[in-house]
C-alpha cells in the first residue's frame, strides 16, 4: 500500500532531524565541558596537594596570558612555585613516613627495671635462663613470673663483671651481645636536619611578616626598603579644597597660581611662563601648612603624594635616595601631580654641619632630592611643595631660584582669621545661643589652627562630662584657658598662707598691668592654680600689632617684676613663684640689647644666630664687650625693678584691694580690676576714665635725648 507525504509530513520530518543535530551538539558540548571540569579538577587537586590557594593560581594564569601576549613567539610559560608549602609539605611527608619507627619502642618488649644485684642474685637462684646485654644494660626474663627484667650494669661489658660471669658459667646460661639499636634513616635525616627546616620557617614567616607590613606593596619589605613609603596618590586624590583653609588668605592668594597651572598647564606654557618647581610652606606648628596643601591638590584635582621628610633617612647607605628616585619615578607616571613633604628639615638642613662630615646618608639624601627637582622638564607639571617650621636650618642649594621658587609664609591668624576658623572647626558641633565667635576670638590673641580646633573639642568634651547637649560660652572659655595655661588644679587646697601669698603675688601683677600706658589690657586675673602656675594674669590685646615699641617692652618687664616686689614688700619675704617672671624679664632686656639696639649699647646687633645654627652657642664678640652687654641688662632690669617697687609703694592700698577681692572671688574681671584701681566711672565706659589715669614710662637712655633734641631741632627749622 502506497503512502503519501503531505507537506506537513515532511516539516515533521524535518524538525526530527532538527531535534537530532541538537542533540549531538549537546552531546558534543556536555564532553567538552566535562573535559573541562575534568582538567580543572586535577588542576584544583595538584592545588590541593601544594597548598596553593586559588586567588594565587588565578594569578598566576593572568600572568601567564599576559606573557603569551607579550612574547608570543617564545615557548613555554613561566610556573609560580609556593616555596613555603613545599616545605611544609616535604616536612609532612617525612614526618609521616618516620611515624612508625617512632612509636616502635612502644611494640617492643616491656621490661621492669630492678638493681644489679637483684639481677644477679635471680641468675644465682637459676631464675633466668638467657641474658641479652646491649648498651650498658642487661636484660633476662624470670623463668617463673615470665617478667621482663632490666638493669644496669656496673661494667659496660658483661665479661668485664667477674661475679656474673662465674654464675654464667656454673649454670650454662646463654649470653648474647646485642646490637645497639639503630636510628631509621629518615628519623635521623629528619633529626639532623630539624634545625635547619626550623630556621627555614622561621624565615618564612619573617618574610610573610614583612610582606604584610609593606603594605602589599611588590614583595617583602626587606627587599622593598629602598621604595618610598608614600601612599599611591593615583586613587587616591585629595576631597579637601580652600573652603575647608581659614584664617590663611594671604598663603592661599599665593597658591591660586599652581592651582591654575596643574589646571590649565598649556596656558602658561604658550606664553613661555614657567610656574615654580617648588613650593616652601613656613610657618609656626599648626598654622595648617598640611591642610594648605591638600587643598591645593584638592582644588586642583590631582593626584597627592605625601611623605614626611623622616621617612627618606635610614640606617642603611642608599636607602634615602633610592626612596627619593623611587618617589619621583611614581610622580611621572601620575602627572599632573603634587609631591608633598612634610618636615622637610629632617632631610634638608644645612650641609657640612653633620657629625658624619660632608658623605652622611642624610646629605646623600638632600642632593639625590636636588638632582630629581633639576630634572623636571617644562613639560612636567609636577610640583612639590615642602613644610617646615625650621626654614632658618634649610641648605640654601634647596631653597634657591629654581628649585624651591616660592616661599610661603603660614602666619598665626588675625583676629578675623581666628573667627574663620572658628566657624570652620565649630560645624557640626551644637552651640548655644550664647557663644559670641567674635569674642572668642578676641579671646584667644596668638592661638593658631591646631589651638583653635584642640579648645572647641575640650569644650564639647567639657560640655558633654556635664551632661550638657550643647556647647555653652563658659566651657569654651574654660577649655581656651586650659590649652593656654593647662588645666585647673580645682582639688589643690592651698594653705590661708599660700593663698594670702599668691593673691598678693597676682595682684601685683594686675595693679603694675593696671597702672601703666603700654601694657596689654587685662581681661582677668585669678588665683585658681592651672597647670605648673599658682594663679595667673590673663592679657587680651585690643588690636592686632605687628611691631612692639621700646616702651612696650620695659612695660612687660616691669609687669613681670609685680610680683615679686609686692611679696617683698607686704610679707616681707620672697618666694620661689617668681622664677619665670625673673626669666621672662630676663628674656626680654637681653633681646632689647643684642637683638633690636634698645639700649645704651648702641644699633648693633650682638646675637646673630637664629635657632638651628651650627655655630649657636659661640660668640662673636670679645669679652670685654660681653661684659658691657651684661651690665647694660642688669642696668634694664635693675631700673624697672626700682620703678615696679615705687609704684606699688604709691598704690599700695589698691593692691590690698585687689588681693582681699581675689581671696574673697579667687577671680575677678579687667572691668572690676580698673574699678578697684581707678574707681568708679560717672560713665559707662571705665576703660576711658582708667586710661586717664595711666602712667607713662621715663626713659633715661642717653642716646634716646640725644634723638629727641635733634629731632625737636629739625620740627622747629621745618615750622620756620
Amino acid at each position: 500500500m502506497r503512502r503519501e507525504f503531505s507537506v506537513n509530513d515532511n516539516k515533521e520530518f524535518k524538525d526530527e532531524e532538527k531535534e537530532d543535530e541538537n542533540l549531538e551538539k549537546e552531546k558534543k558540548e556536555n564532553s567538552e565541558n566535562n573535559k573541562k571540569e575534568s582538567k580543572e579538577d586535577k588542576k584544583k587537586e595538584v592545588k590541593k596537594i601544594l597548598f596553593i590557594p586559588d586567588d594565587e593560581e588565578e594569578n598566576d594564569e593572568e600572568k601567564e596570558n599576559e606573557n603569551k601576549k607579550k612574547n608570543p613567539k617564545k615557548p613555554g610559560n613561566k610556573v609560580t612555585i609556593n616555596f613555603k608549602n613545599i616545605v611544609l609539605l616535604i616536612f609532612l611527608v617525612v614526618l609521616v613516613i618516620s611515624l612508625p619507627n617512632l612509636f616502635n619502642a612502644k611494640a617492643q618488649k616491656k621490661y621492669s627495671e630492678i638493681t644489679y644485684s637483684q639481677f644477679l642474685k635471680y641468675v644465682e637462684n637459676e631464675k633466668i635462663l638467657k641474658l641479652e646485654e646491649k648498651e650498658g644494660f642487661i636484660y633476662g626474663t624470670n623463668k617463673e613470673t615470665e617478667e621482663n627484667l632490666k638493669a644496669k650494669m656496673i661494667t659496660d661489658r658483661i665479661s668485664a663483671d667477674t661475679a656474673i660471669m662465674e654464675s654464667v658459667k656454673k649454670y650454662n646460661i646463654d649470653v648474647k651481645a646485642l646490637e645497639p639499636e639503630k636510628m631509621p634513616l629518615l628519623l635521623s635525616v629528619l633529626v639532623s636536619w630539624f634545625p635547619m627546616i626550623l630556621l627555614i620557617f622561621i624565615w618564612f614567616f619573617m618574610i610573610s611578616r614583612m610582606n604584610k607590613g609593606s603594605g602589599g606593596g611588590g614583595g617583602p619589605q626587606i627587599f622593598n626598603m629602598g621604595k618610598s613609603k608614600t601612599k599611591d596618590g593615583v586613587d587616591q586624590k585629595q576631597k579637601t579644597t580652600f573652603a575647608d583653609v581659614a584664617g590663611a588668605d594671604d598663603a592661599k592668594a599665593e597658591l591660586i597660581e599652581i592651582v591654575q597651572f596643574l589646571k590649565e598647564p598649556k596656558k602658561f606654557q604658550e606664553i613661555g611662563a614657567k610656574i615654580p618647581k617648588g613650593v616652601l610652606l613656613k610657618g609656626q606648628p599648626g598654622t595648617g601648612k598640611t591642610l594648605i596643601a591638600k587643598a591645593v591638590a584638592g582644588e586642583a584635582g590631582v593626584p597627592f603624594f605625601s611623605i614626611s621628610g623622616s621617612e627618606f633617612v635610614e640606617m642603611f647607605v642608599g636607602v634615602g635616595a633610592s626612596r627619593v628616585r623611587d618617589l619621583f619615578s611614581k610622580a611621572r607616571k601620575a602627572a599632573p601631580c603634587i609631591v608633598f613633604i612634610d618636615e622637610i628639615d629632617a632631610v634638608g638642613r644645612k650641609r657640612g654641619s653633620g657629625q658624619g662630615g660632608g658623605n652622611d646618608e642624610r646629605e646623600q639624601t638632600l642632593n639625590q632630592l636636588l638632582v630629581e627637582m633639576d630634572g623636571f622638564g617644562n613639560e612636567e607639571t609636577i610640583i612639590v611643595i615642602a613644610a617646615t617650621n625650621r626654614d632658618e636650618i634649610l641648605d640654601k642649594a634647596l631653597t634657591r631660584p629654581g628649585r624651591f621658587d616660592r616661599q610661603v609664609s603660614v602666619d598665626a591668624p588675625d583676629i578675623k582669621g581666628r573667627e574663620a576658623i572658628l566657624n570652620v572647626h565649630s560645624k557640626g558641633k551644637k552651640l548655644s545661643d550664647d557663644v559670641d565667635l567674635a569674642r572668642i576670638a578676641r579671646k584667644i590673641a596668638g592661638f593658631v589652627g591646631a589651638d583653635i580646633a584642640n579648645m572647641l573639642n575640650e569644650a564639647a568634651i567639657l560640655a558633654a562630662r556635664a551632661g550638657r547637649k550643647i556647647v555653652t560660652m563658659a566651657d569654651i572659655e574654660e577649655a581656651s584657658e586650659k590649652v593656654a595655661y593647662g588645666p585647673a588644679k580645682k582639688s589643690k587646697v592651698l594653705s590661708d598662707k599660700e593663698k594670702k601669698l599668691t593673691a598678693y603675688h597676682e595682684g601685683g601683677h594686675a595693679l603694675i598691668n593696671t597702672l601703666l600706658e603700654h601694657t596689654i589690657p587685662a581681661y582677668k586675673v585669678t588665683i585658681i592654680p592651672r597647670g605648673g602656675a599658682g594663679g595667673y594674669l590673663m592679657q587680651v590685646p585690643t588690636e592686632e600689632k605687628s611691631y612692639k615699641m621700646k616702651n612696650e617692652f620695659l612695660a612687660d618687664i616691669r609687669v613681670a617684676f609685680g610680683g615679686r616686689v609686692a611679696e617683698e614688700i607686704i610679707l616681707g619675704d620672697v618666694s620661689t613663684g617668681a622664677s619665670s617672671d625673673i626669666a621672662q624679664a630676663t628674656s626680654i632686656a637681653n633681646y632689647m640689647v643684642t637683638r633690636v639696639g634698645m639700649s645704651k649699647a648702641g644699633l648693633v646687633q650682638y646675637d646673630a644666630t637664629q635657632q638651628g645654627d651650627y655655630y649657636k652657642n659661640q660668640t662673636f664678640y670679645s669679652q670685654d664687650t660681653g661684659k658691657e652687654l651684661d651690665n647694660e641688662i642688669r642696668r634694664i632690669l635693675d631700673e624697672a625693678y626700682e620703678d615696679t617697687k615705687r609704684l606699688i609703694i604709691e598704690n599700695v592700698d589698691k593692691l590690698h584691694d585687689i588681693a582681699n577681692a581675689l581671696l574673697e572671688k579667687e577671680t575677678i574681671t579687667g572691668e572690676e580690676l580698673n574699678e578697684i584701681v581707678f574707681g568708679k566711672a560717672e560713665t559707662t565706659e571705665p576703660e576711658e576714665k582708667g586710661e586717664e589715669h595711666k602712667i607713662d614710662i621715663i626713659i633715661n637712655d642717653e642716646s634716646t635725648d640725644l634723638i629727641t633734641e635733634e629731632k625737636e631741632e629739625v620740627i622747629e627749622k621745618t615750622a620756620e
